[in-house]
């Protein structure tokens, strides 16, 4: 293997970037971006370099009290794409297409770094085919190709960054090797201004540093001691300036101001900000070091390799319960995958199977071959230093499916290295030129089927939104006001905030007061305090109500999985005029006239529904039907050849009410026949007009008796409040000279006799 030209670096990083590249540009072909999380990203990019600054509290976002920026992610997931946009927009490329391509760069660079990293600490055998692995996964594919522009991508990408730096200061000898170690210690630091989960980074760092001085202990490496030491600290060095940056461009996700999170834990912060910085420094360092001490001196001593195993083992063990029986924090921290369990996300659900076979194919059956390394006549420190990565990466990929990504890194290095041991044992046990052959043919074909199944996947992804979608949230954009606010399931607040640039009350994650308002367990008066001007009900509501269902049954008090039932089935067949919808164990025969005869076979039954509705043309007609026996109802819509069967409970929920026959407070203003329709909501409301020098505040259903009115500074600290009379008024005019000069965004709430009927917020415009 050593002899094959394919395997020069000047050869192998080409190929191995090629294919990366090219993997992770075929989404380029969609002019649509692909999920929901993207298009927030893309609108606050627009709106501030439309402001010329990164301003904080986000008004088209969280209706309808505005989104703070700096309770998110930390500017630099926003200002990478903003600041290459810059650079490249005199060539004419737009800054959707340049958001469209960052995680490419950043998924290539990451590649490339790793392929250097493990040619340094390898060789170019391990170095390209664990990198070929990485380019081929799907795992790091799915978070790092274009169109689908997410922060892990940068974790990964410092990571690498971090590695490479690493192993030149292990291949170098004297105190020049130094000068290396401060690329992990910039990059630990300023990884933390891409993304708000950014600390797994730290855990790998300090780990590769503890399994480096184990393994410099079994192997009686003592120069290695010295490695270990800096790696560590080099993290210490790194949370210190991630402390620093957060003042700068915002904390992570236990910063100081997700005190929900940072009071689970247990901690009170202090000049650091962040709970995961504090821990780290206050608990992990120290830790770490110690066992680095402590293996230190005992190497001076102990020379049985089995005696070093047993005290290895040991001190792992005592440290283990040390962090679970001494420090609260530490053990807060180790389970806080739990904290995010109480709605249905598909990304944190544990990792079953199917998810690692779609992100790593059949490399995953490569993994074991990683620890033939670990024979004592092959074994070296690098191994060790590489269980740091490959240990935590494994535990994350099986806690959470979101997190194959974090473990592509690790799976490629057991992947890559794996099949190098095995391949070169084979063909040191079977030295025959037929069994070089082959095991040759063997390697080729597991890069083949591996790319295939890749490629079929890349080809496979869609995006989620369409033309039905846009036209819909355009036209809210064109035919409401700036303040109005929006209700709608919680996937599709990103696409309001891009496409309608209105405020959803509901996005990014679940929120459980917007299902229980679905199935009818919230009123109209928690609609109207929320000042939700319009409502959003679409046939892709349907295909997700089990979610919905389970998202209301996470709020305490509610169980409702077992109250509803539905069942969405297309249109198959369709011949002498009568229609057959199928899915799943149900078929529904119906033959449309004056009187609909439509049965419903479930299994070895036959039963007819009790109301039948259908909508063709841009009309819904409940129709008669010839036979009723059963607490079903039956919605068919012929423009897009669907059937919703559902039972009663189901049926008299404001989700399928407000689809099929909408009444009063509620006015159904746009539809396209059956995919998404959007109903306003009838009641006292606010309308803005946005002056230089005033405010016009217009009501219509002019009912309400007084006016709240909040004044904020960018950075979310209130500094004006005052309520103003508004009764049998239909118009209020505020002078901006009554406002504080630094009053950049407004909160307003219109209410009659006490209780609110309107909400809003809007920007400030200067």
């Amino acid at each position: 293997m050593r002899n094959w030209r394919i395997l020069e670096p000047k050869i192998a990083l080409p190929i191995v970037v090629l294919v990366g590249v090219t993997l992770r540009v075929i989404p380029l072909r969609f002019k649509y971006l692909l999920g929901y999380d993207p298009y927030f990203h893309l609108a606050y990019i627009e709106e501030s370099l439309k402001a010329g600054k990164w301003f904080n509290f986000f008004t088209i976002a969280n209706g309808p009290w505005g989104f703070q920026i700096k309770s998110f992610h930390p500017l630099g997931l926003w200002m990478t794409p903003a600041y290459i946009y810059r650079f490249l927009k005199v060539f004419g490329i737009s800054v959707q297409t340049v958001f469209k391509i960052t995680p490419v760069i950043f998924g290539t660079l990451t590649i490339v770094f790793f392929y250097i990293s493990l040619l340094k600490l390898y060789g170019k055998e391990k170095a390209f085919f664990a990198s070929i692995f990485l380019a081929l996964s799907f795992g790091h594919i799915f978070r790092s190709m274009a169109n689908y522009y997410r922060g892990d991508n940068y974790m990964l990408f410092w990571y690498s960054l971090a590695l490479a730096g690493i192993a030149y200061a292990l291949r170098t000898k004297g105190y020049r090797r130094l000068v290396f170690y401060l690329v992990p210690t910039l990059a630990s630091g300023i990884s933390s201004v891409f993304w708000q989960a950014y600390y797994p980074l730290f855990v790998f760092l300090s780990l590769n540093g503890v399994f480096l001085a184990i393994g410099s202990f079994l192997l009686d490496k003592k120069r290695n001691f010295l490695d270990s030491f800096i790696i560590i600290l080099s993290t210490a060095f790194g949370a210190i300036i991630a402390n620093y940056l957060g003042e700068k461009f915002g904390y992570g996700m236990l910063g100081y101001n997700r005190q929900h999170i940072v009071s689970k834990l247990g901690i009170k912060l202090g000049k650091i900000r962040d709970a995961y910085l504090f821990i780290h420094l206050h608990y992990l360092v120290p830790i770490s070091l110690g066992l680095l001490i402590i293996l230190l001196f005992l190497s001076r001593f102990v020379k049985s390799k089995r005696a070093k195993v047993g005290i290895v083992i040991g001190l792992g063990t005592v440290s283990i319960l040390i962090i679970l029986l001494k420090f609260p924090a530490l053990r807060g921290l180790l389970g806080i995958f739990d904290m995010f369990k109480s709605t249905p996300i598909m990304e944190t659900r544990p990792t079953n199977f199917h998810d690692l076979w779609k992100a790593f194919s059949i490399s995953i059956f490569l993994l074991p071959l990683f620890f033939l390394r670990f024979h004592p006549e092959k074994v070296k420190t690098e191994d060790f230093f590489l269980l740091g990565l490959i240990v935590p990466s494994l535990y994350m990929l099986l806690a959470w499916a979101r997190f194959v990504f974090v473990g592509s890194l690790a799976v490629a290095t057991m992947a890559g290295i794996g099949l190098v041991e095995g391949y070169s044992l084979v063909i040191q046990r079977r030295k025959s030129g037929k069994a070089s052959r082959v095991a040759l043919i063997l390697l080729i074909l597991l890069l083949i089927v591996n790319g295939a199944f890749t490629l079929k996947n890349c080809l496979s992804m869609r995006p989620l939104i369409n033309k039905e979608w846009e036209n819909a949230l355009i036209w809210l954009k064109n035919n409401s006001n700036e303040n109005d606010v929006i209700l709608a399931w919680w996937d599709y607040g990103a696409w309001i905030t891009y496409y309608s640039r209105r405020a959803p009350v509901a996005e990014i994650a679940p929120n459980p007061d917007v299902a229980l308002y679905y199935l009818g367990a919230r009123n109209r008066d928690w609609i109207m305090s929320l000042g939700v001007d319009y409502v959003i009900v679409s046939y892709y509501d349907f295909l997700k109500f089990s979610s919905i269902v389970r998202t209301a049954s996470a709020q305490s008090g509610y169980n409702l999985i077992k109250r509803y039932w539905i069942a969405v089935l297309p249109l198959t067949s369709s011949y002498g005029g009568i229609l057959i919808f199928e899915g799943g164990e149900y078929k529904i025969i119906a033959k449309p006239g004056d009187i609909w005869d439509v049965r419903i076979i479930i299994g070895d039954h036959v039963v007819y529904p009790r109301g039948l509705y259908v909508e063709y043309k841009g009309k819904v007609t409940e129709s008669k039907l010839k036979y009723s026996s059963t607490d079903a109802y039956l919605y068919i819509n012929l423009n897009y050849k669907y059937a919703i069967l559902m039972n009663s409970e189901t049926f008299n929920t404001p989700l399928i009410r407000l689809f099929i026959n909408a009444s009063k407070p509620y006015e159904l203003v746009y539809s396209d026949g059956g995919l998404i329709k959007i109903l306003k909501l009838n009641h006292p409301n606010v309308k803005i007009r946005n002056m230089h020098n005033k405010i016009v505040f217009r009501f219509e259903n002019a009912t309400g008796t007084k006016l709240r009115i909040l004044g904020f500074l960018d950075n979310g600290a209130m500094v004006f409040e005052r309520e103003y009379s508004v009764e049998n008024r239909t118009e209020f005019e505020l002078p901006k000279s009554e406002l504080p000069k630094e009053v950049e965004v407004i909160r307003y709430a219109y209410l009659k006799d006490g209780k609110v009927v309107d909400r809003g917020v809007f920007r400030v415009v200067n």
